[in-house]
């Protein structure tokens, strides 16, 4: 059962490497189009197919989604029974079928030149070289025909799409991760795309966890210590911003502050103002960057919230460690 296990990669393996030299010699002139013309889709890109193929379709219209090209899969019965609306002009089409010839993918070829709508098919049938020819019909009809044939299945019996669609599943994210890079699509982009999933939380920026408004200890520097210890007593993050009357900040004061003030001035230190106890200078960061940036900074600073500023030094808010505990960095 082993080998049998270890032939089943051997052979979806060799497949994608032959898919490899495909995409990297007899093939690259049309994956580079396909790409351009999917790069130029002033719509959406909505990918088909059948049966397996579907499934394929979905994944590969669910990963143009998390990487920055709007798609939709749209199922082919469905299709023949009013969903066929959902393509308009602008779209682009990207059709998956082992054969080239499946009855449901076939009926909605006359719509699709209709729409004059860019036709993109992933078909199992081998593409003749010699004048860009195609065997099956829709890889026949297609602006651009890509090969997704494999020498052989995994399967035993020859039948079970196995090699084939891994062979359309590798080609879609070929696709879709070179569509990305022309994009420009960066880590922001994929973090503003992912905001529930773990990668999303971990690009998260400081700006979406920081503590502003009303929930934003801070006082004047001329604030006496009293005030000081409500202001921080009563926002509960064991630090509070001392900030001039513009908004600029000038220093911080922490809890851990006050408590070695108590053991060298005792009950002198009520009668010290903000700017006699804050730490001048403080380690801040801005808005826009990463939490993993800002859980860094705490770390080498041995410190447990970062004030964040804009350019001119005025304060927007404050993000404390346990803010990164939602983020799983923590």
């Amino acid at each position: 059962m082993n080998r049998t296990g270890e032939n089943v990669v051997r052979i979806e393996a060799e497949a994608l490497r032959a898919l490899a030299d495909r995409i990297a010699g007899p093939m690259a002139a049309a994956f580079d189009r396909a790409v351009e013309l999917m790069f130029c889709c002033a719509g959406r890109l909505v990918v088909t197919g059948m049966g397996k193929s579907g499934l394929i379709a979905r994944k590969i219209a669910a990963t143009l989604n998390s990487t920055g090209s709007p798609a939709l899969y749209l199922h082919p019965v469905e299709a023949l029974h009013g969903d066929l609306g959902m393509v308009v002009r602008g779209d682009v089409v990207l059709a998956l079928s082992a054969s080239g010839e499946t009855e449901e993918m076939l009926a909605l070829l006359a719509t699709i030149k209709r729409l004059q709508v860019p036709l993109i098919s992933m078909t199992g049938d081998e593409i003749v070289a010699a004048g860009g020819s195609a065997r099956s019909t829709l890889a026949s009809a297609a602006d651009v025909a890509l090969d997704c044939s494999v020498a052989q299945e995994a399967c035993s019996l020859g039948l079970a799409p196995t090699a084939s669609t891994t062979t359309m599943l590798a080609l879609g994210d070929a696709l879709a991760v070179t569509l990305s890079e022309r994009r420009g699509f960066k880590e922001e982009d994929f973090a503003n795309l992912h905001p529930g999933g773990k990668l999303g939380k971990r690009l998260a920026r400081v700006e979406s966890l920081m503590h502003t408004g009303q929930a934003l200890p801070c006082v004047a520097p001329s604030s006496l210590m009293a005030e000081v210890i409500y202001e921080m007593s009563r926002k509960k993050l064991g630090v509070t911003a001392v900030v001039e009357s513009d908004r600029r900040l000038v220093g911080v004061i922490s809890d851990g502050d006050l408590r070695r003030l108590l053991e060298k001035r005792g009950k002198d230190v009520m009668e010290l103002r903000a700017a006699d106890a804050m730490t001048r200078q403080p380690r801040t960061i801005a808005k826009e960057e990463f939490a993993a940036t800002a859980l860094g900074v705490m770390e080498e600073k041995k410190i447990t919230s970062l004030m964040v500023v804009d350019q001119s030094g005025i304060l927007e808010g404050i993000v404390h460690l346990h803010d990164l505990w939602t983020t799983q960095l923590v």
